[in-house]
């Protein structure tokens, strides 16, 4: 029963694993990008900001590169994976984090907010993870998976707080869209997994946050917003030995919040 639990570097080691984040130069992607870092991974940070992710990047100092991107169109996508290979020849970990919301009374919710919203959180991580399928190929085994890691949301396993129909629409066929492709893909030795975040600091959540915080933090029930540590946590968890047998899951990083509906 003890066969495979001696794991050489532990099981939650991620070091030397090429690791590609979308959205990675701020937020959650920023938080998961300097987790993956810290823990001796190479990180490749992409953003449609030049400045931004080359920032990150400088601050993190070696291992990690920027590669700006816009992930929402087919030619962002082709120019990005283009580019990250000529850095490497292999991608063990893809985290399909860059996203957008839009929150407005139903009455006034145009047409502009599905089109920017469910192309850039549903189409955009689709469209990447199998442009970089090649990639993931090259690093994928049996023991050693490659993993794709799709971040949702637990708006999309909830009726959110706001208005925000395409954003919950969108992360709800993220999770879906999750299950499909890790259905498809584990023939292949690579993972899909998604990561449901609940209140974490970013740009989508200040202005909630700028006009609440206590009241947003009394409503979790492990009375807390998110931490860079809980997101990265997640992330390299299922990048690591320990999640090798682990596709087509949603994990909740939400502090509960999903259990009060």
């Amino acid at each position: 029963m003890s066969e495979g639990l001696s794991v050489p570097g532990g099981l939650f080691d991620v070091a030397g694993r090429h690791v590609l984040i979308t959205g990675g130069s701020r937020g959650i992607g920023e938080m998961i990008a300097r987790g993956f870092h810290a823990a001796g991974a190479t990180v490749y940070l992409t953003a449609r900001g030049a400045d931004a992710c080359a920032a990150v990047a400088d601050d993190l100092g070696e291992r990690a590169v920027a590669l700006p991107a816009d992930v929402s169109t087919p030619a962002g996508v082709r120019a990005l994976v283009d580019e990250l290979s000529t850095h490497t020849d292999r991608l063990d970990v893809l985290v399909n984090n860059a996203g957008a919301t839009w929150g407005a009374d139903i009455e006034d919710y145009p047409d502009e907010a599905w089109d920017k919203v469910l192309g850039l959180n549903l189409k955009a991580p689709f469209a990447l993870t199998v442009a970089c399928l090649d990639l993931l190929r090259a690093a994928a085994t049996a023991d050693h998976p490659s993993r794709v890691i799709n971040i949702g949301s637990v708006d999309g396993m909830r009726v959110p707080i706001w208005e925000s129909y395409a954003y919950s629409a969108s992360k709800a066929g993220v999770h879906q869209l999750t299950r499909v492709v890790g259905a498809r893909l584990a023939r292949e030795h690579i993972t899909v997994n998604a990561i449901a975040p609940g209140l974490f600091p970013s740009k989508m959540t200040a202005f909630a946050l700028e006009a609440d915080e206590e009241g947003l933090e009394e409503s979790v029930p492990l009375g807390r917003i998110g931490r860079p540590d809980d997101a990265a946590g997640a992330a390299i968890f299922l990048s690591s030995r320990a999640a090798s047998w682990i596709t087509g899951a949603i994990l909740p990083v939400d502090g509960g919040m999903v259990t009060l509906q």
